[in-house]
């Protein structure tokens, strides 16, 4: 039960009350204590002297004479002479002996003014102030002392002082649940919430329209919420495609196989069935490399093996070794290349440039392929265009997703598994670039890669 935070909370700021409103009492007790005495001293000598005056004004008596004159609600008043007699005395304790040392008795006949505290019975925790006060009577020195009686005081205020104190904790206290309710309920949300994600629901999401630290954390929690529903999505996605793009070739592999076993036919037709195992073979063997290729890059930092190379000459180079394919498709390549030099890794860009360029071949017959080069705030600008059919919009957005493919019917005519720009794109991002597509149906489409020059790269 303690474990719990709601109350561990509560007993935190109950504690805090307690102690806060303990020390609050005894200052406060304390405070009061100084002031009153401080008061009751200056009005116990104007007190003292009133008494004086009127007892000087008295003819010779008895003590009842003392004792009328020395009379004084809220006060104990003692008269002595000088051999330290008590002559009269008034107060609570009336009937009862002042307890006064010699000390304090001589001191004041001899003239001085007297300024200490009274002992009752020995107890030293119930002391009151004393003042004493000489005078002269008919030629005689007398000693008038004087003590407030405070405890009826003290204890009256103690006691009001406890009830307030008492009604301040316990509505503290009740504000105390009420506060670490509106505290601890949201983290209680947030605990049942995340004990659902970790059993695979990311569905989940809190409503909260508080602004402080526990409103943003919950909008974290959504936002992480939603990412790790999104993550979960593609690996499934992931799985669904790695599992149907082994599954497309290797039932082909089988099938002909079968047939190549159990049916009589002409060699021609052997070669043929021959050639499309070894066609799903390679199909499957450039899966498998780049699926290898993708969770390497995955993995990976920073470029492999960065060095400064000549950008132009690269894809320049790679144009010429494209020569029968862009051929074949009709293609005539058109090149603006400014001299370029870069910090990279040669061998992961080539892949990049090999990529985009055999993708516009692919998709572009018998037009035009624009390959330009350019540098534009400290970056390398390359622009690969061609006019084939396009790319359509709904399909921009997901075009560097890993399987992902714009030609839905898998045509082998159109070789490809969807992850070339996949590792394009991580390559590009390893390297500290970006790249962007845009794309007209029909009209053209436009791959933009920008690489950082040297320092942004040079640095990691």
């Amino acid at each position: 039960m303690i474990k719990s935070l709601y109350v561990r909370t509560v007993f935190i700021f109950i504690f805090a009350v307690i102690v806060s409103l303990f020390l609050a009492f005894m200052l406060a007790t304390r405070l009061y204590s100084q002031q009153v005495q401080d008061l009751s001293d200056k009005q116990m000598i104007d007190s003292g002297k009133q008494i004086i005056s009127i007892i000087q004004k008295l003819p010779p008596g008895s003590s009842e004479v003392f004792e009328a004159a020395i009379r004084m609600p809220g006060f104990r008043v003692g008269i002595v002479d000088a051999d330290g007699t008590i002559l009269a005395y008034s107060g609570a304790s009336s009937g009862k002996q002042m307890p006064l040392k010699a000390s304090q008795v001589q001191h004041v006949i001899k003239g001085g003014v007297y300024h200490g505290l009274l002992v009752q019975n020995g107890n030293h925790h119930g002391q009151q102030l004393l003042t004493g006060l000489p005078f002269q009577y008919h030629d005689h020195p007398y000693a008038l002392f004087i003590s407030p009686e405070l405890d009826k005081l003290f204890e009256l205020f103690r006691r009001v002082m406890f009830t307030i104190l008492l009604s301040v904790l316990a509505f503290g206290s009740l504000m105390t649940l009420l506060a670490s309710s509106y505290i601890v309920k949201p983290i209680l949300r947030l605990t049942i919430a995340t004990k659902r994600m970790a059993q695979g629901d990311f569905s989940i999401g809190l409503q909260s329209k508080r602004k402080d630290e526990i409103g943003v954390l919950t909008e974290s929690f959504n936002e992480m919420a939603g990412s790790l529903q999104t993550i979960d999505q593609l690996r499934s996605d992931f799985v669904n495609n790695v599992a149907h793009e082994f599954q497309s070739p290797l039932t082909s592999i089988a099938g002909f196989t079968k047939a190549l076993r159990t049916k009589k036919m002409e060699d021609e037709q052997r070669q043929h069935y021959l050639q499309i195992i070894e066609e799903e073979s390679l199909r499957l063997s450039r899966l498998s490399a780049n699926l290898l290729r993708l969770s390497v890059l995955e993995h990976d930092k920073k470029p492999a093996h960065p060095s400064f190379y000549r950008l132009d000459e690269q894809i320049r180079r790679i144009i010429i070794a494209s020569e029968p394919q862009w051929h074949a498709s009709g293609l005539a390549p058109e090149l603006s290349l400014a001299d370029v030099t870069i910090f990279g890794d040669e061998d992961s860009l080539d892949q990049v440039w090999h990529n985009l360029i055999s993708n516009s071949i692919k998709f572009a017959k018998n037009s035009v392929l624009a390959i330009s080069l350019a540098v534009h705030d400290g970056m390398a600008v390359v622009t690969v265009r061609d006019q084939g059919k396009g790319i359509p919009a709904e399909a921009l957005a997901h075009i560097f997703t890993p399987f992902y493919k714009v030609d839905k019917s898998r045509d082998y005519a159109v070789k490809g598994n969807g992850l070339g720009l996949s590792i394009v794109k991580r390559i590009v991002e390893l390297h500290q670039g970006s790249i962007e597509v845009s794309s007209t149906p029909n009209l053209e489409t436009v791959f933009t890669v920008r690489l950082p020059l040297n320092a942004a790269v040079k640095n990691l």
